[in-house]
């Protein structure tokens, strides 16, 4: 195997990344090394590029990229599930000084990732895991969502909202999601009844889908004002509002007045700090399953990008005429 490999570097935040030939990794004591077939193309990973995420710690040069999907084809000391061969998926780099997926190779810790889908395409795969990671800490580990509870998902067509509405009806829970007109068509194809938010207001659409009452879960995918509405739309002493984004100051009143609860979701943690990562794995374990079964698949968008396009890839996520997630491909 070549000692090097081709990536694409950051090497200033704010200007195009720049294809280089880098030293490949070797897999470490619980690490992986993984051949790159594709790698998503999130909204955060935009945003590091811009340096407009100084909580995802990154210092250039770095090589970006969170989700990967690939083929294992070397596994490292203390490493056990995993054997070469094993196509994987995983939210396991391009924060912190974690190398990411916008290169050839990655040697990754193992317990972030899990086994690709076979229903799934590479692509498919790497535009799941930190959507479907995000969906799951806020609907299960935070919210304790179940069968038979009304759930609320804000931004229903978005990245992670389709993947929280998903889920949410995979649990078997009675799901609603708020959406621009142009998005019912999205939303409803994925089992939620749609709420158009420019034309129903918080009350209105309370008083109509749970008369009065509330939701049980409310999830934020949107944040700022969203947030602040989510907080009036929760369930008496039992609503629980999760956010993705709930990075701003905001009043806690409505939500005290209801005797309801908020949980805020960090999807870097074990990536930042080396705590929770086989959590992760498990989550995605999860993802491998409900997709097996049919019940799980990612919104697309079908512009194809390599390697060499990265830089057009993230440009595209810019000026927000996707239709669905962004993946580049790697391998070719």
């Amino acid at each position: 195997m070549q000692p090097t490999m081709r990536a694409q570097v950051l090497e200033r935040f704010g200007e195009p990344l720049v294809l280089r030939e880098v030293p490949r990794p070797q897999a470490g004591p619980g690490q992986v090394l993984v051949r790159v077939c594709a790698s998503g193309v999130n909204p955060l990973d935009v945003k590091i590029h811009d340096g407009s995420a100084p909580h995802a710690r990154v210092d250039v040069p770095a090589i970006l990229g969170i989700d990967i999907a690939g083929t294992i084809e070397e596994v490292g000391p203390e490493v056990s599930g995993f054997v070469p061969g094993d196509d994987v998926f995983g939210a396991t780099g391009g924060v912190g000084a974690l190398q990411g997926s916008l290169a050839e190779y990655a040697a990754v810790d193992a317990a972030l990732l899990a086994h690709k889908p076979a229903s799934l395409s590479m692509r498919e795969a790497a535009a799941l895991a930190l959507t479907f990671i995000t969906a799951w800490e806020g609907l299960v580990d935070r919210a304790g969502l179940r069968a038979g509870q009304t759930v609320l998902i804000h931004g229903g067509a978005g990245g992670v909202g389709n993947v929280c509405v998903q889920l949410a009806r995979a649990l078997g829970a009675t799901t609603f999601a708020t959406g621009s007109a142009e998005d019912t068509d999205v939303i409803f194809s994925y089992g939620a009844t749609p709420i158009d938010y420019r034309a129903t207001s918080p009350d209105q659409y309370v008083t109509a889908h749970t008369g009065g009452e509330g939701f049980d879960v409310i999830y934020d995918t949107v944040g700022g004002p969203v947030l602040d509405a989510s907080f009036a739309t929760a369930r008496l002493y039992s609503g629980h509002v999760v956010s993705a984004l709930g990075w701003g100051s905001h009043s806690l009143a409505p939500l005290s007045f209801r005797g309801a609860t908020y949980s805020g979701v960090f999807t870097l943690i074990p990536m930042l700090t080396g705590k929770g990562r086989a959590h992760h794995g498990e989550i995605l374990e999860q993802a491998t399953i409900l997709a097996e079964r049919g019940l799980l698949r990612p919104r697309l968008d079908p512009t194809i990008f390599h390697l060499e396009t990265a830089n057009e890839a993230h440009a595209l996520l810019r000026s927000g005429a996707t239709n669905g997630k962004l993946v580049v491909s790697i391998t070719h």
